[in-house]
């Protein structure tokens, strides 16, 4: 049963429509194992200076009325333990390119000044709520120069303690099958769990859209050098 059922996505399981999703949270280990969101490269662009606007709203600068360029995305989801339980006051950074694929970073920036959306705010970070829910509001990625498959970078840390780094992709983009980074997850489970949809929102006189992704947080390489600690 458990080996064919690596192939349920993500996305039902998580639902909990299935009674396969009573299954793994009963199943000490299981839930883990089988839909903890993969670890993925940092990269070189995590901000080399942090912005002095720093909050959850990506697309509009503090005392600016002008927006980023960009598809508008209300990007939200929780954050939840290997047990399937939510993870309150975690804090949640993402970081991605503009719309015209420049990063916040002065290795990239210094190279593309003329190219750069100096409206976008680039970085932005938020703490779960009781619900290990976060929400943010930022522009559908893009790729750029050696990333063909669009992609928005996040990082997980509690307190002092960094619980995971990783990325989320569009689903089933084209740019996936010569992006090196996205194939280095070879299982296909791994890249399923990376991936989700950025949907039309339908009472969106703008083009807004909406993209949904939970993060299980499985074991950190700290737990794994001490398998018996609580």
């Amino acid at each position: 049963m458990f080996e064919n059922s690596r192939q349920f996505s993500r996305r039902r399981v998580l639902a909990g429509s299935a009674a396969f999703g009573t299954v793994l949270f009963s199943t000490p280990g299981l839930f883990a194992e089988m839909l903890a969101t993969p670890r993925m490269t940092e990269g070189p662009f995590y901000p080399d200076h942090l912005p002095l606007d720093q909050d959850n709203d990506l697309i509009l600068l503090k005392d600016s009325t002008t927006p980023a360029i960009g598809e508008v995305t209300h990007l939200t989801g929780r954050v939840l333990s290997a047990a399937g339980e939510p993870i309150r006051n975690a804090l949640v950074e993402i970081w991605q390119c503009d719309a015209n694929a420049v990063y916040l970073h002065t290795a990239d920036s210094n190279r593309k000044k003329d190219q750069q959306d100096k409206n976008f705010q680039g970085y932005g970070k938020f703490e779960t709520n009781a619900n290990g829910e976060y929400r943010f509001r930022t522009i559908k990625p893009v790729p750029y120069p050696g990333r063909p498959s669009p992609h928005i970078h996040f990082k997980i840390s509690r307190g002092d303690r960094e619980l995971l780094t990783s990325q989320i992709f569009i689903a089933g983009h084209a740019g996936q099958k010569s992006d090196g980074v996205f194939r280095d997850l070879r299982d296909p489970l791994d890249r399923e769990l990376v991936q989700t949809d950025f949907k039309p929102i339908k009472e969106s006189k703008i083009g807004e859209l909406a993209a949904i992704f939970d993060v299980v947080i499985g074991k950190t390489p700290a737990d794994r050098d001490q398998p018996n600690r609580q």
